[in-house]
C-alpha cells in the first residue's frame, strides 16, 4: 500500500511538472553589440530581491544557471567576470518589450557583432515586440560588464512557484528552457582546449 501512495505522489508531482512545462511560453532576444565570442567568465548580480536571497529557491536559481554555464565552458569568476547574470521572478501578468530576431547561433555564426564604429548603414534593425506574458515570469539578464548592457534576455512566462520543494523543481527546470535558447559555447570548450572547472575562480 505505502508503495502504491508512494507511485502515486511521484505522478502527481510529475503531471504538475508538465502542465508548468507545456503552459510555459520562452523564448529570449539579444543586442546585435553583444560580445558573445569572448564572454568566458561571469558572476551575479548582487543587491536586494532574489540575487541575493539566500534561501532555498534563490539557491536552486544560481545553482541550475552555474551548472548550465558550467556545461557550456563558462568559469565563474568574483573579480573581472565577462558578464554578470541577473534573475527575477515577476508574479501576474506583465508586459514586455522584446525584439524579433534570428536564433543567436545563427547571428554568431555571421559574424556581424555591431560596436560604435559600424556605419549606421550595415547596423541591424530591431523589431520591436510587444508581448503579454502570464501568470508570473521567469527573467535571466546576461550584462556584459565592460559596457555595462544587457546583451540578451531569456524569459519564460506561466511560471507559479509553488511552496516547498516542487517550487525548487519548478525554477530550475524553468532556468533549463530559458537557457537553452542561449547555446553560446566558450571559443575554448568548443574546441576542446579547456575542460571548464565548476568553481569560483578569479582573472
Amino acid at each position: 500500500m505505502k508503495s502504491t501512495i508512494t507511485l502515486l505522489m511521484l505522478t502527481m508531482l510529475g503531471l504538475a511538472g508538465c502542465m508548468t512545462t507545456r503552459e510555459a511560453r520562452v523564448d529570449s532576444d539579444y543586442s546585435y553589440r553583444g560580445n558573445f565570442r569572448h564572454y568566458r567568465t561571469y558572476d551575479f548580480v548582487t543587491g536586494t530581491g532574489l540575487t541575493s536571497d539566500s534561501s532555498r529557491l534563490g539557491q536552486s536559481l544560481r545553482e541550475a544557471i552555474q551548472q548550465r554555464f558550467l556545461a557550456q565552458g563558462y568559469r565563474k569568476a568574483s573579480r573581472r567576470p565577462d558578464m554578470l547574470v541577473n534573475f527575477r521572478v515577476y508574479e501576474g501578468d506583465m508586459n514586455f518589450h522584446g525584439f524579433q530576431q534570428e536564433d543567436l547561433s545563427q547571428w554568431i555564426k555571421r559574424n556581424i557583432e555591431e560596436n560604435d564604429d559600424t556605419p549606421k548603414e550595415d547596423r541591424q534593425g530591431y523589431q520591436p515586440v510587444r508581448l503579454l506574458l502570464a501568470e508570473g515570469t521567469l527573467l535571466v539578464t546576461l550584462i556584459d560588464v565592460k559596457t555595462n548592457r544587457a546583451v540578451w534576455n531569456g524569459y519564460a512566462s506561466g511560471v507559479t512557484v509553488p511552496e516547498g520543494p516542487m517550487g525548487e523543481i519548478v525554477l530550475k527546470r524553468s532556468v533549463r528552457s530559458i537557457l537553452d535558447r542561449y547555446r553560446v559555447f566558450t571559443e575554448e570548450f568548443a574546441n576542446g582546449n579547456v575542460s571548464p572547472s565548476g568553481g569560483d575562480t578569479e582573472r
